[in-house]
């Protein structure tokens, strides 16, 4: 096998890439590894376009391999990877966001870049695969304006920041930062902070953007020597013709009538009937040319008024937030806790169901296989929240990469386990949409978790800034931003926090890279929009109530002693399910001897009431009453809690001689006892004469 191998000493680690011909097929490919996590990516491109296609056909997959921890997975009857993971799903979200925009957009030949991991060590696997993807496209023939490099950066609690190339555990992070930039810009982050300041987040930007001139410089070297010569790909145009009268009939009414409060239907309409008229009389063109033109004109319009004018397309100003509405403890009188949340056409509604320690969520992904998740939020955007039809149910990569976004803004602020035991998941349903239905859903959420009184430290608002850039010194940033800003602007930067500070961040680009210093100045203008919405919030609902909702499961904690989890599990777990059977209930108890119990108030007591007799350290002295369960001639047995009696011998039954104990006591009697003895091996004996001297009365 041949192999050209580079190294790079980085954050403490030495990144490795070989060149190999084990995938000479692809149009290029590299391995990369760090201290045993070794990745490969390929990258393919097809040899003819897709005709017809007004889309740049980009797909990016991550593979996760079982073999890369040695072991075999998955269920009895299929042991062969299945579909990805939601790790899988989130860390190609990231590769393809980094990625995409330096390629030519006009490109209309499919690009597929698969990452593998064959190995896996103590280095995440996610930082090699983005900067795999760079090598693989770099080396390649494939036209791409990269390269591009990722790191991760984190920060304790002395707020001191490192580049991290370690699997830990994230919670243990104030701050985890993975960013993703050339030439000093930043195109893509992901950010889980615990309330970070701004100034510690434009830190963390500038440390990332230090390594990253690193890993660059590193990669250069790397495609100055074995980069391939990149294929020219042949542009199409469009005819003098039609380049003409889109001109003379479509461009200046764009610039006349797409600014308004109905500016979304406006581009769609005249985009519609450019194209109508452009297929009845150009045909023969290639229509994809004629969409990428109004697309590119109305881009340019779009830019040209904000810069120049200060014009937004809905008129608002540039710090504006849209009409905003919150509303607690609607809609459904079933769910544990409801948020609806309005910010303009964006309608958000968030469901949140409160269940016991056995409700978590297993997590599937190679790097925390059969690790549990007590906290869970998943994202829906039907068709209908864009008025249009289309497929209902499942998940794609959009749901998944939204969803897991709002989880990420409100970890900061729940409770510990040991604060509250709940497994909590939380549904957000897109009902409309126009523009970050994510922000929308952090915030609905947060609103679902204080009307369920989920006991957070901080409400959490979630708000999307935007961007128009003509270069580093002329560019305007936007709040708020709605649909034709996002689909034109330069930047889509969601931002969530308290007010306190940052919880997450998540940012996409349609350029090469956005400066440091516009990044931290969005951060400022983002805040001043988070308190805003808080306001409105917490205008709502100022904190979690007070009580859990009556719909919701009580969950009573109590400890026992590891030994005795056998005696409360009984044989076969009889003793257990024949708790849950009588109450109702669900049982878990931990290693340690943690017991939750989940149901109803009534049955959970109950169920309490039972496990604290049977696990009770009895001691000598104490009294009771009691049930006699059987008779002998020389005493009776009698029960004084769950699976608990001792011996009352005759001689102990009253303070004068019995000449026949079934006399004076009978099965099913109910006697006071009190606990005279107790032997190494845990048997009681009692006494009722001890206990009430006069409960037996001496007769003639």
């Amino acid at each position: 096998m041949e192999t050209k191998e580079y190294s790079l000493d980085i954050g403490g680690k030495t990144l490795t890439a070989q060149f190999t011909d084990l995938a000479n097929q692809a149009n290029g490919s590299v391995i990369l590894s760090c201290d045993n996590t070794v990745v490969m990516v390929t990258a393919v491109m097809s040899q003819n376009k897709r005709e017809g296609q007004d889309w740049f056909p980009l797909s990016v997959d991550f593979e996760e391999k079982f073999y890369a921890v040695g072991k075999i997975l998955g269920g009895r009857f299929m042991r062969k990877e299945g579909a990805p993971s939601t790790n899988a799903v989130l860390t190609g979200r990231m590769i393809d966001r980094t990625i995409r925009p330096l390629f030519d957009s006009s490109i209309r030949n499919e690009i597929q870049v698969i990452a593998t991991v064959l190995s896996l060590g103590k280095c995440s696997p996610d930082i090699l695969a983005i900067n795999g993807a760079s090598l693989t496209l770099g080396t390649s023939n494939i036209p791409w304006s990269g390269p591009v490099s990722a790191v991760r950066i984190t920060a304790n609690n002395q707020n001191e920041l490192t580049a991290n190339f370690e699997i830990e555990n994230e919670t243990e992070r104030k701050l985890d930062l993975v960013a993703c930039g050339k030439d000093g810009n930043l195109n893509m982050m992901e950010i889980r902070a615990n309330q970070v300041s701004n100034e510690i987040n434009s830190q963390a930007f500038l440390k990332a953007s230090e390594e990253i001139e690193k890993i660059q410089n590193w990669q250069k070297e790397i495609i100055s020597e074995i980069g391939k010569e990149k294929i020219v790909m042949e542009k199409e145009e469009l005819s003098a013709e039609a380049l003409k009268h889109f001109q003379e009939n479509f461009q200046t009414r764009t610039k006349e009538e797409i600014f308004g409060e109905n500016s979304n239907k406006t581009i769609e309409v005249i985009k519609n009937e450019w194209l109508k008229i452009f297929k009845e009389n150009f045909e023969g063109e290639n229509i994809s040319l004629a969409l990428a033109l109004y697309e590119n004109s109305t881009d340019e319009i779009i830019h040209e008024r904000a810069l120049n004018e200060n014009m937004r397309v809905d008129g608002r100003s540039m710090d504006q937030i849209r009409t905003l509405v919150a509303k607690a403890g609607v809609i459904s009188p079933t769910a544990h806790g409801t948020g609806v949340f309005y910010r303009g056409e964006t309608h958000v509604f968030s469901a949140l169901t409160l269940g016991g320690p056995r409700e978590t969520l297993m997590l599937n992904n190679i790097e925390n296989e059969g690790e549990e998740k007590r906290y869970f939020h998943h994202y829906n955007f039907p068709p209908f929240s864009t008025g249009e039809t289309g497929r209902v149910g499942g998940f794609n990569r959009r749901m998944i990469g939204h969803g897991m976004l709002a989880e990420k803004a409100l970890l900061a602020v729940l409770p510990s386990e040991e604060e509250f035991p709940y497994t909590i998941r939380i549904v957000s349903e897109a009902m409309a949409s126009n523009g970050s239905t994510s922000m929308a859903s952090t915030c609905g959420s947060t609103i679902a978790l204080m009307d369920a009184g989920v006991p957070i430290k901080a409400p959490v608002a979630g708000i999307a800034m935007g961007l128009m850039m003509k270069d580093k010194d002329n560019y305007k940033i936007l709040t708020d931003i709605q649909g034709p800003e996002d689909h034109y602007g330069d930047m889509d930067l969601k931002v969530t926090g308290t007010r306190n500070g940052v919880t997450a961040i998540q940012m996409d680009v349609k350029v090469e890279g956005v400066p440091i210093k516009i990044l931290s100045e969005a951060l400022v203008q983002a805040e001043k929009a988070r308190f805003e919405i808080l306001d409105v919030i917490e205008a709502e609902i100022s904190e979690p109530r007070k009580e859990l909702s009556p719909n919701a499961p009580q969950i009573l904690q109590m400890q026992i002693l590891p030994e005795q989890i056998g005696g409360v599990i009984g044989s076969g777990g009889k003793v257990i399910n024949g708790i849950k059977d009588d109450t109702g209930v669900e049982i878990d108890i931990e290693d340690d001897g943690k017991v939750f119990i989940t149901g109803s108030l009534e049955g959970a007591t109950k169920a309490k009431k039972i496990i604290a007799e049977l696990t009770r350290d009895y001691k000598v002295g104490e009294k009771f009453t009691g049930k006699i369960i059987k008779m002998f001639d020389f005493g009776a047995i009698v029960e004084i809690g769950a699976k608990t009696e001792g011996m009352v011998h005759i001689s102990e039954v009253a303070p004068f001689r019995i000449e026949d104990i079934n006399k004076v006591l009978k099965e099913g009697m109910e006697v006071p006892v009190v606990i005279k003895e107790k032997d190494n091996r845990g048997k009681l004996k009692l006494s009722i004469k001890d206990a009430d001297s006069n409960f037996i009365k001496k007769t003639v």
